[in-house]
């Protein structure tokens, strides 16, 4: 084999391994967040819009009964709340980006539930995958709490993440597969008008 031709199978040989490397470079980091903040269909619109949010789902977590149904949730005794879980770029948008989008969506002062759904399993929540995620978390918490906005103390767990189980395909997304469903629904439970009186309107 003379030395051109070893040289070009060399080549044929390492290229798409090169190629392949370019190109998980460019394959983005994903990371996880999981929020509790009342009534899942709620949560998931802002999160959607934001630039590096990749997905949301919604589903169950806390509680201590595996697979859950959202019967079963929403009735109560399992200790799940429901829960957001967002995939995101930090590469595109931060976890403290995100931390800032959910304080702005929930009333952390109310320990009985979220505006019309009450009960533990409508609790607040940030449920964290590491302890980067606590340290911000927690550091948040204290911020908000010292506002001077809020007409009580902060009461929004900020536990660690054990499991996530995704709620019912039903669930997913029904802000846009009932989108007139979702409205009333929003505006009869007084999600928005609470939300303005604890952080004013943007």
């Amino acid at each position: 084999m003379t030395i051109a031709v070893a040289l070009f199978m060399a080549y044929v040989l390492i290229a798409p391994l090169a190629v392949h490397a370019q190109d998980g470079d460019q394959t983005p980091t994903v990371a996880k967040a999981t929020f509790a903040g009342g009534c899942f269909w709620c949560m998931e619109p802002p999160f959607d819009k934001l630039e590096g949010v990749i997905s949301t789902i919604s589903g169950y977590s806390g509680g201590n009964v595996p697979n859950p149904t959202y019967k079963q949730v929403s009735s109560g005794g399992t200790g799940h709340a429901e829960v957001i879980q967002i995939e995101y770029d930090p590469g595109k948008i931060s976890y403290q980006e995100l931390l800032e989008v959910f304080w702005r969506n929930v009333d952390p002062v109310d320990g009985g539930g979220q505006f019309c759904d009450r009960g533990d399993q409508y609790r607040t929540a940030i449920f964290y995958h590491d302890e980067e995620q606590r340290r911000l978390a927690e550091q948040s918490g204290e911020t908000s709490d010292r506002s001077g906005k809020l007409p009580g103390a902060v009461v929004t767990e900020i536990v660690p993440f054990t499991a996530f189980y995704a709620a019912e395909e039903y669930h997913q997304d029904y802000y846009l597969k009932n989108p007139v469903r979702y409205k009333y629904y929003r505006t009869a439970c007084g999600r928005d008008r609470r939300l303005n009186q604890l952080w004013g309107k943007d």
